[in-house]
C-alpha cells in the first residue's frame, strides 16, 4: 500500500508536469499564430503538414500511452492552434451524432464549427458555394461497399479531395434503463440493424426490429421509450443521456467507413499520400486493361478500382481509381501523362494524405 507522502510527492510531480506542458502548449499556441500572420490567412488547414506532425510523434511514442490516444490529444492541440489563425466550417451528413460527425472531429478536432447536412448533395453544395470551408463525406464502407452519391457527385464537383480518415464502425446497442432485459424495440438504421443481425439474433431474438431514418434519430426516440433500444455509436449516447447496454455488438470487428475531405484545393506531398482519379474507358475490347497498364508500367501501386454507370445510356463505365503516391512525384506525372492521350475523360479529383489511423 502506497503512503500518504508517496502518493503526495507522486501528485507534486505530476503538478510541476501539467505546468511545463500548459507553458509548452502555450507556446506552440504562439508559434502557430505566427506561422499564421507569415501564411496571410492562405490555407489555415494543411493536412500533409498535419499528417507530418502526427506521423512523426505516433514513431516517437514508446508508451504507455496508445497510439490512438495520442493522436486524439495531439488532434485536438492541432485543432486549438489552427483556431487561432481562422475558425473554420465543415459540413458533414448528419445528424448531430452519427459517425459522419465522429470523422470530422477525428479530422479537425473540436475547433471548427461543424454542419449537419440533410444529405450528401447538401454536404457538396454548401462547400461549393463557400458557405463552409470543407466538406466531410462517406465514400466506402467495407461491408456495404461504395457509397453511389458520394461517387456521382465527385464527378462533377469543382471541389478537391484534400484529405482521408477511416473509421472503425463500433456500434452499441444503448437504452434509458441500461438494462438487456427490458428491451422490447431496437431502433437502428436499416445498415446497423443488418450489420448487427447475428448478436440481436443471440441476445435479443423476440425484440422488434424497426428500421429509422439515423442511428441519431434511433438514439432519440430510445431516449422516449422506457421498453426501447437503440443501436448507435458513441457520440449518440452522450447526446441522449442513454445508458449503454453492451459495445461493440456489430458482426464484423474489422468493418470500417472510409470519409474523404473536400475543399478547394488538394494537398501538397507528405511523404505518404494517395491520389484519386476518375476515367473513362473507351467502347472497344481491352480497354480497360489499355488504361490500367500505364499505372503499372510506371511502377505506381493501384489501392483501389470503383466503376459506375457513365449515365450515357450507352452500357459505358467511369472508373474511379486510387493510387499510392502524390501527382507531383514523377512516377505518377508520366503515367498521367499517359492516361490523358487514352482515356475519353480523365479528372484527378485530388492528391492527399493517407489516412495517419
Amino acid at each position: 500500500m502506497a503512503t500518504n507522502e508517496e502518493l503526495a510527492k507522486l501528485r507534486a510531480r505530476i503538478d510541476a508536469l501539467d505546468e511545463r506542458v500548459l507553458r509548452a502548449l502555450n507556446e506552440r499556441a504562439r508559434l502557430a499564430h505566427a506561422v499564421g500572420k507569415l501564411k496571410q490567412g492562405n490555407k489555415v488547414y494543411r493536412p500533409e503538414r498535419e499528417a507530418q506532425v502526427l506521423r512523426r510523434l505516433l514513431e516517437k511514442n514508446r508508451g504507455p500511452m496508445r497510439r490512438e490516444a495520442l493522436a486524439r490529444v495531439y488532434g485536438e492541440i492541432i485543432s486549438a492552434c489552427r483556431a487561432l489563425e481562422q475558425p473554420l466550417a465543415v459540413s458533414y451528413l448528419g445528424p448531430a451524432g452519427t459517425f459522419s460527425e465522429l470523422a470530422v472531429l477525428k479530422l479537425f478536432g473540436s475547433g471548427v464549427r461543424a454542419q449537419a447536412c440533410a444529405s450528401i448533395d447538401e454536404v457538396f453544395h454548401q462547400a461549393e458555394t463557400g458557405s463552409v470551408n470543407f466538406g466531410v463525406v462517406p465514400v466506402e464502407n467495407s461491408s456495404e461497399g461504395a457509397i453511389d452519391r458520394t461517387h456521382d457527385l465527385l464527378l462533377s464537383t469543382p471541389l478537391m479531395i484534400c484529405a482521408e480518415t477511416v473509421l472503425r464502425v463500433r456500434q452499441n446497442l444503448m437504452s434509458k434503463s441500461g438494462e438487456l432485459k427490458r428491451v422490447r424495440r431496437v431502433y437502428s438504421h436499416a445498415q446497423s440493424l443488418a450489420q448487427c443481425n447475428l448478436w440481436l439474433s443471440r441476445r435479443l431474438a423476440d425484440a422488434e426490429r424497426i428500421s429509422v431514418a439515423s442511428n441519431s434519430e434511433a438514439a432519440r426516440l430510445a431516449a422516449k421509450d422506457a421498453a426501447a433500444a437503440a443501436i448507435a455509436g458513441d457520440l449518440a449516447v452522450q447526446r441522449h443521456g442513454l445508458k449503454l447496454v453492451a459495445r461493440n455488438i456489430e458482426d464484423d470487428p474489422n468493418n470500417t467507413t472510409r470519409f474523404l475531405v473536400l475543399g478547394e484545393h488538394d494537398a501538397g506531398p507528405s511523404g505518404k499520400d494517395l491520389t484519386s482519379i476518375v476515367m473513362s474507358a473507351p467502347n472497344r475490347p481491352g480497354a480497360v486493361h489499355a488504361l490500367l497498364t500505364p499505372i503499372a508500367r510506371n511502377g505506381v501501386s493501384m489501392t483501389r478500382l470503383e466503376s459506375r454507370p457513365a449515365r450515357t445510356g450507352r452500357w459505358e463505365y467511369m472508373f474511379y481509381v486510387d493510387m499510392q503516391g502524390h501527382r507531383q512525384d514523377p512516377k505518377l506525372v508520366k503515367a498521367l501523362a499517359e492516361l490523358e492521350k487514352l482515356a475519353p475523360f480523365l479528372k484527378i479529383l485530388g492528391s492527399y494524405p493517407a489516412a495517419v489511423l
